[in-house]
């Protein structure tokens, strides 16, 4: 059976946020009090996540929702280049061309993912599903399931965190694991995920094809 749908989170699939993100850390560590990275500590916390990573940084629970939006409106008032990785407009293409549906379920805001993406792509997706807390985009997959009418087996949710595997986990979707974001493929490859990217090369083949 073929996808019909593919829910994408944004930042470190769709878009290629992450150096900006990386970039932006340490004013965010000053300004709200946690712990601020090297370089080097950078990729040495790559695949720590969820409450391991909050503990790590010294971030209570209760102060994730000020830094998301604290995170959200940096990006909003950044005025430089933006993008999604490379090939991913002709990858998007390609797969609407075979009748595949596209939706999002992101953390960030709907106006940021939208600039990401673009005018000229943006038509293609069904519902940009956006501000999602932390941990709780499981809610938000079930309902766009509902929204794009269609059935839990023919959706899968990309993404490139261990928490995205989570979340389609609670949504009872397939989870595909792509290996150019946040965490290594090798720790998302431990959730046993329905698909793995190594490339965007990749999502056309994988994606258009029966499973």
């Amino acid at each position: 059976m073929d996808y019909r749908l593919v829910i994408f989170d944004s930042d470190g699939t769709l878009a290629d946020t992450l150096p900006w993100m990386r970039g932006v850390f340490n004013e965010l560590a000053e300004a709200h009090c946690f712990r601020k990275l090297t370089p080097e500590e950078f990729e040495e916390c790559r695949d720590v996540h969820g409450r391991d990573l909050l503990r790590l940084l010294g971030i209570p629970p209760w102060k994730v929702p000020s830094l998301l939006v604290a995170m959200r409106r940096r990006m909003a008032a950044y005025d430089g280049p933006l993008r999604l990785y490379p090939g991913m407009g002709a990858a998007l293409k390609s797969l609407a061309d075979a009748g595949t549906k596209f939706a999002v379920v992101s953390s960030n805001s709907r106006a940021n993912v939208a600039r990401v993406i673009g005018p000229e792509l943006l038509p293609l997706f069904l519902h940009l599903d956006c501000g999602a807390a932390l941990f709780g985009k499981a809610a938000k997959l079930r309902a766009m399931v509902r929204r794009a009418d269609v059935s839990i087996a023919e959706t899968i949710y990309l993404g490139d965190e261990v928490r995205d595997a989570e979340a389609a986990r609670g949504a009872g979707v397939d989870f595909g694991a792509v290996a150019w974001g946040q965490h290594r493929i090798e720790t998302l490859a431990a959730e046993r995920p329905a698909l793995l990217f190594h490339s965007v090369d990749e999502l056309v083949p994988k994606l258009a094809g029966p499973r």
